[in-house]
């Protein structure tokens, strides 16, 4: 036994030096791995590579606040909704949600029929444009995110006379007030770029601010892969153009 105040032999000092090395590499390797594991999940979500009729803070939406059944939500967006569609209610105005939550796999299907239904004579560029005006690509649409609502119709026209005029002028003085807002307005100066306007599409941005801040760190145009046509993502700029190309109130 080595007294406290004996000489240590220089063997045993080293070999503690390079113990304590070694432990202190072993954290810092867990700790970049903890890192590198956190920012997949971060990029998995972003991009809708998960199921939300199993993912814990999903909820599914009761056929009667919907056109049909199966669809999904963030818990947090669908208690706010259901807030909202109950005072619409009381003011004559009938909320129909048309589309919610759509992970990876449903968005690449609705690409892909649409890539494979154009003529072959198009460049891969030109083709993936023309589904842009209408469709996001797999791994860029805010569907993915479960903070996302399209409501009553896939028509802009629709909500400008009649019923829907009186829906959209409800939506735009109350639907604030439950925390949602229109990512897609008209283009102007301030969104010179983007989809279209879309009159039906509502955000729950006290959930999506938070996502989009982290697609601006997490989302690269070079990991928009796995599906026809891909190979544009990056020659479009499908991040910056598209998923960031929303109103200033969604950012």
């Amino acid at each position: 036994m080595i007294s406290i105040y004996s000489p240590v032999p220089s063997r045993l000092i080293i070999g503690l030096m390079i113990s304590l090395m070694l432990f202190s590499m072993s954290l810092e390797a867990k700790e970049i791995n903890q890192d590198t594991n956190e920012q997949q999940a971060v990029e998995n979500y972003l991009m809708g590579k998960f199921n939300p009729a199993t993912h814990k803070a999903f909820v599914k939406i009761p056929k009667r606040f919907a056109n049909r059944s199966g669809y999904y939500l963030r818990k947090e967006a669908f208690d706010a909704y259901t807030k909202m569609y109950d005072a619409a209610r009381k003011d004559g105005v009938n909320l129909v949600i048309r589309s919610a939550t759509r992970n990876f796999n449903y968005q690449k299907s609705i690409w892909e029929r649409k890539w494979r239904a154009q003529k072959k004579s198009r460049s891969p560029k030109s083709k993936a444009l023309n589904i842009l005006s209408l469709s996001s690509m797999p791994g860029t649409s805010r569907h993915h995110w479960g903070t996302e609502i399209d409501l009553n119709a896939f028509n802009n026209t629709w909500f400008e006379s009649g019923k829907g005029l009186k829906l959209f002028n409800w939506l735009n003085e109350n639907a604030v007030k439950y925390g949602f807002n229109r990512p897609y307005t008209k283009k102007d100066a301030q969104r010179p770029s983007g989809y279209n306007e879309e009159k039906w599409h509502w955000s729950y941005t006290p959930l999506s601010i938070p996502m989009v801040r982290d697609a601006k760190l997490a989302l690269k145009d070079k990991k928009i892969t796995g599906f026809l046509g891909s190979n544009t993502a990056q020659q479009i700029g499908v991040v910056k153009n598209y998923v960031l190309g929303i109103d200033k109130c969604c950012l």
